[in-house]
Parts: C-alpha cells; sequence; structure tokens
C-alpha cells in the first residue's frame, strides 16, 4: 500500500538567522553544503549552482568543465520557499524522462523569531520514479541524504556568523 507518508520524507533544521539570511544561504551557497561525494559526473565537483529563478536547475560542474543538471527549479519565491525537482532517479542516475519520472523537494522558510528560522523540507512524490523508488526515499530519508545537508547548511552559520 502506498500512503503519504511513505512517498514523502520531511526533515527540517532550525537556523540562527531570519528567513530572509535562511533563504539566501541556501539558495546562493548550496554547493558549500552539498556533499561532494553526492557526484553523477565521471570527475570531481569543482562548483554546484542553484540557478535562482523558475526554469533554472541545480548543476554540478566538473572540474573539466562537464555539468550534471539534476534538478529542475519549479517555485522561486524569496524569502518564503524553493520548490525543486528531484531527477534522479532508482539507479542514482538522472532521469532519463524527468518530465514525467521526478519527484518535487520543498524547501519553507519559516521565522520563528527575528533570529531564527525553521527551514522545513519535504521532498514528495517519490512514487513518481516508478519501480525501485522505494530505494530513493530510503537513501534521502539516511543520515548520507538530507539529514547531511541539512546538517552542513546549519554549519555554515556556526562558521561564518
Amino acid at each position: 500500500m502506498t500512503s503519504t507518508e511513505t512517498t514523502t520524507v520531511v526533515r527540517s533544521v532550525v537556523v540562527p538567522v531570519d528567513a530572509e539570511r535562511a533563504f539566501a544561504t541556501f539558495t546562493q551557497r548550496f554547493g558549500d553544503f552539498k556533499p561532494p561525494e553526492h557526484n553523477l559526473l565521471s570527475v570531481p565537483i569543482a562548483e554546484t549552482t542553484l540557478e535562482p529563478r523558475v526554469g533554472g536547475g541545480i548543476v554540478d560542474r566538473g572540474v573539466d568543465g562537464s555539468e550534471c543538471r539534476w534538478a529542475r527549479i519549479l517555485a522561486y519565491d524569496p524569502p518564503n520557499r524553493v520548490v525543486f525537482s528531484w531527477d534522479i532517479g532508482p539507479t542514482w542516475q538522472v532521469e532519463s524522462d524527468p518530465e514525467s519520472n521526478s519527484s518535487e523537494v520543498e524547501v519553507r522558510f519559516v521565522a520563528e523569531a527575528p533570529d531564527r528560522t525553521r527551514v522545513e523540507l519535504e521532498h514528495r512524490h517519490l512514487d513518481r520514479h516508478g519501480p525501485g523508488w522505494e530505494g530513493v526515499r530510503d537513501g534521502i530519508a539516511d543520515d548520507r541524504g538530507w539529514p547531511l545537508y541539512l546538517a552542513r547548511y546549519a554549519n555554515l552559520f556556526a562558521t561564518t556568523g
């Protein structure tokens, strides 16, 4: 039986900054907290960029100039939320038909106080990846998935003030 709980992974973290800074840091410095070992290229990643507009993408650029566009920006609403597709399938490769076989990640920035923001990440519609989608769910829910991204994101505020 498929239910909302099994096709959605939700994680959150609280950071000690206002929502505007939390949003800007997440979108402008995505490559600073994305684990470098999360790499679909055949060479090391030189940079990862989140293109800040609907229709943009999240792109890994290799040290040799090669690129891997593994997400599409579906909504860009500073400082409230960003939504992007997850175009990586059960074989941990870019989906050949991302329009039909991609899940969605929504990241919301909820002000709890003037200098405190809860960052809520909801990765939903995982079953759209088709057979084997449970492996995607298990991978992103694992400590080396979204929890690692959010911990590294939160650490940016500890090191930069």
